[in-house]
């Protein structure tokens, strides 16, 4: 059984599990650093494309310091200005993966927020609360429905899960015993095997391990927004079932992701069925990298 482990970080994100004949991976997201409107309250979507603010470039420098000895081996970022100076930054501290392709995907944009971008938050709020409706729920005239959005999370993810199986299945039909880029050697574990047969038995072999990484061959890192990133935490959590580590509370889970805030899933995917993916949640919306900022010149 050949076994794979993908990473994605989110705003950023990390998942794995395990099934049979499946494959492994880790998926981290990355929330954007903070931009001017970011500041100063007001909602960018998809039409306002501000970039990073000084904090921003700050922030975005603390992440890849924070990040720059996780091997990725796959790089994805919304086509938005402020996402891609973030993942550039990020990857330009990596001492893995330096020179790393960012994939620029337009599935991975924020929410758009209609008639109600560039305006103060508030706005959006008071339209919300005119129409009777819960802000989170609300659509401005011209935005997205939650529903719309949530299709771009599935849509990404899918494509995401059938490229990383076609990449491993590619790399091992020609005998190598990894997943190999033109960057990035990523092991020897390709052929090894696993004793665990479901997500609960993953999670207890990972015990150990830091941050649930560890031994992994695929990793991914994804950088987007906070809207956006939001629901798929939903996605993941409401339509995939994930399970959740006891100690988080669920007002956490899907509380707003801070600028460059992290999150990891653990992910396996089903490769005798297609893709039905086992999802385990290390962590959600994690600012360690924060304490550095106060140092910082």
């Amino acid at each position: 059984m050949h076994e794979q482990c993908c990473r994605l970080w989110r705003n950023s994100q990390h998942i794995v599990g395990h099934l049979s004949e499946g494959r492994f991976g880790n998926r981290s997201t990355l929330y954007t650093g903070e931009t001017r409107y970011n500041k100063e309250k007001l909602l960018q979507g998809q039409g306002v494309d501000a970039p990073l603010s000084e904090n921003g470039l700050r922030q975005a420098e603390a992440a890849g310091v924070y990040l720059r000895d996780v091997r990725f081996t796959n790089v994805f970022s919304s086509d938005l200005q402020r996402a891609k100076q973030t993942a550039s930054i990020i990857v330009a501290h990596n001492n893995h993966c330096p020179g790393i392709k960012i994939v620029c995907d337009p599935k991975l944009r924020e929410r758009s927020f209609g008639i109600a971008e560039g305006k103060p938050v508030k706005d959006m709020k008071n339209m919300a609360k005119a129409a009777g409706q819960q802000c989170p729920r609300f659509t401005p005239p011209g935005g997205e429905t939650e529903e719309q959005v949530q299709s771009r999370v599935k849509d990404f993810m899918d494509s995401l899960c059938q490229q990383i199986v076609a990449q491993h299945a590619s790399q091992c039909s020609q005998g190598k015993e990894g997943l190999e880029t033109p960057h990035n050697s990523l092991g020897d574990t390709c052929g090894s095997s696993s004793s665990a047969t479901n997500c609960s038995e993953l999670h207890e072999a990972f015990a150990d391990a830091v941050d649930g990484a560890v031994d992994l061959q695929v990793h991914v890192l994804v950088v987007s927004h906070g809207t956006y990133m939001r629901n798929v935490v939903k996605y993941l959590v409401e339509e995939l079932q994930c399970t959740l580590p006891q100690s988080l509370k669920m007002s956490h889970v899907f509380s707003a992701c801070p600028n460059t805030g992290m999150c990891r899933f653990r992910i396996a995917v089903d490769h005798s069925t297609g893709l039905s993916p086992c999802v385990d949640c290390v962590f959600i919306n994690r600012n360690d990298h924060f304490g550095s900022l106060d140092t910082h010149e």
